[in-house]
């Protein structure tokens, strides 16, 4: 991807981070000191974005590494401020195959917060857990319910989204994959339009510019399978 700045390598696959996402960690200081924080608090915030961000790479890996089971390759990694992206060189078109590796993103998160979770009932700070929505609670409070938000909003019946992918998969269970592709992807653009009035209503830049990348996405998608089938039933032998 242009303009993304190369992190390193890992299991074979390449982590970058695109350079806008040095604007969401500008964008958390300055709140932090505008609301009155300390440095120190800003730093913390720093701290707390940077390991959900690791989460969302864990999340991303797991797609990587469950597409890589059914032989198909991932080109890169991408953080964005937005979220990541993990480019596979293609989606399963077994739908079994494609509900294991669309599942497997949101089942990392769901892990990660059962460990948190653990953590915390371990060491006896129940109350991280139950203050965690409220200004200034624990970190990993707080990073066990980022988690659970991970899951929730990823598992949105919202194309090209995990749980977008999700009903795709198994929409194609029972249709031939061009419907469902084509019904995943107008679910997807109706959630992207509710997702982009509440980013306006909020206001929330960052919802306005995930609905923004679920409405282009799904659109996209949609032409590129539809593309893809046109140019076989012109062409069997291809």
């Amino acid at each position: 991807m242009r303009g993304a700045w190369q992190l390193g390598r890992v299991a074979g696959i390449v982590v970058q981070v695109h350079w806008t996402f040095a604007l969401l960690i500008g964008w958390v200081v300055m709140i932090h000191l505008r609301d009155g924080g300390s440095v120190a608090d800003a730093l913390r915030g720093v701290a707390l974005t940077l390991a959900v961000f690791l989460c969302v790479v864990l999340h991303e890996f797991g797609h990587a590494l469950t597409a890589r089971r059914f032989g198909i390759g991932t080109r890169d990694i991408t953080l964005l401020p937005i979220g990541g992206v993990a480019r596979l060189d293609r989606m399963p078109r077994d739908p079994r195959q494609e509900l294991l590796v669309a599942g497997a993103g949101p089942a990392v998160n769901v892990v990660l917060a059962l460990a948190l979770g653990a953590v915390l009932v371990l060491t006896g700070r129940y109350a991280s857990m139950m203050d965690a929505a409220h200004v200034g609670a624990g970190f990993l409070g707080q990073l066990l319910l980022i988690n659970v938000v991970l899951v929730v909003f990823n598992l949105l019946p919202a194309f090209p989204m995990d749980g977008g992918r999700v009903l795709r998969a198994l929409l194609a269970l029972r249709w031939p994959y061009v419907r469902a592709t084509r019904w995943a992807a107008t679910a997807g653009q109706v959630i992207a339009v509710a997702l982009g009035f509440s980013g306006v209503m909020l206001p929330s830049p960052i919802l306005v510019l995930i609905a923004l990348f679920v409405f282009s996405g799904a659109r996209a998608e949609a032409r590129m399978v539809e593309s893809s089938a046109a140019a076989v039933l012109r062409d069997p032998g291809e």
